[in-house]
């Protein structure tokens, strides 16, 4: 709906509802801008209660007491060390969803990110670096819980919703003041708050012909350049943002030694780690050999998400090179074996 056949309606509905001449026309001045950019209108609370489905007094507590609202429980990273996960409960969740769907996926990003797109997947972020002579590699320390709830509001103010409106998604969207790892909003808010950025260090790399990407945390830069120069370029762009590098996980890798991009291999082709195939391939030999029980029961393993783990391992292989025979027939044998077995 274009905005005058939205003014259309609203008129109609404001001159039954008898509102003045001068509340429909401060009304559509704000929906204006609004609409012009795609997104729903929001009026205020009461409003955006009616759009989501739930009562006002419900968003309200939400924002007063939002960490009653989410549940917490920790993972292991690749590397062993926890993850904190705050999980919104179902109805802030389907909240979450609805401002995700109908507002912020109709926000464009900048082009030089590369996570948490739709129809995007890791190639698209590590096939911009294959076959460079150097890769830089910096990452975002503390990444989600840097970026606050004033920096949330201004995505929103800059949608041109009101100031009321902004406060109250942003407060809907964070937790503690920072977005949560675990919200189905903070992977997008989070491209969102780094367009500037990217736009700024992706303009400079381009200048310097330098492939540059941000997948996530990960900052990657490709070419026949200084890294003592870029390192320095967006030390100074990310402070600016009130964000950090984490220095500990910079690494400059050249051609004459493995180069890896998201966990991809990038010298010549892409492709999955040789350990990581390998380790793999052990495991489905144990599982085939001897059955998912036994294997797990002599590897001491008793965690019951193991089968879709390993399955999610072997989609990740299978997304950076589609035609491995041999990691297809894997996952093949796992569905037709196990999953399948479980359904019948």
């Amino acid at each position: 709906m274009n905005f005058q056949q939205y003014s259309e309606v609203f008129r109609k509905k404001a001159l039954a509802a008898t509102f003045s001449e001068d509340e429909i026309i401060y009304c559509l001045d704000y929906a204006k801008p609004i609409i012009e950019k795609g997104l729903p209108v929001v009026y205020n609370t009461t409003h955006l209660a009616a759009l989501v489905g739930y009562r006002k007094v419900y968003l309200k507590k939400a924002v007063l007491y939002t960490s009653y609202f989410y549940r917490r429980f920790v993972i292991s990273k690749r590397n062993g060390k926890p993850r904190t996960i705050s999980e919104p409960l179902p109805s802030l969740k389907e909240i979450q969803i609805w401002i995700l769907k109908n507002i912020l996926e109709n926000i464009p990003v900048s082009k030089f990110a590369k996570a948490y797109l739709a129809k995007k997947d890791v190639r698209d972020n590590v096939r911009y670096h294959i076959g460079k002579p150097i890769v830089l590699k910096l990452d975002i320390k503390d990444f989600f819980g840097s970026i606050t709830q004033q920096s949330v509001q201004q995505i929103f103010l800059n949608a041109n919703y009101s100031s009321n409106i902004a406060n109250l998604f942003s407060k809907l969207c964070t937790l503690r003041g920072t977005l949560p790892q675990g919200a189905s909003t903070s992977p997008y808010l989070s491209n969102l708050f780094m367009n500037k950025f990217d736009e700024v260090v992706g303009s400079y790399a381009i200048k310097e012909k330098i492939r540059y990407t941000r997948y996530a945390d990960d900052l990657t830069f490709s070419g026949n350049f200084n890294p003592d120069n870029v390192i320095e370029f967006v030390e100074t762009e990310i402070e600016k943002i009130g964000l950090r590098l984490n220095l500990s996980k910079t690494a400059v890798m050249r051609q004459n030694s493995r180069q890896f991009v998201t966990g991809i291999v990038v010298n010549e082709k892409m492709q999955v780690p040789k350990k990581d195939r390998q380790n793999l391939r052990l495991e489905m030999h144990f599982i085939q050999k001897f059955g998912l029980e036994n294997h797990l029961r002599q590897v001491k393993n008793n965690k019951a998400n193991y089968l879709p783990h390993i399955i999610g391992r072997i989609n990740f292989f299978i997304t950076i090179n589609p035609d491995d025979e041999e990691f297809v027939s894997y996952k093949k044998y796992l569905i037709e074996t196990y999953v399948n077995e479980n359904l019948t």
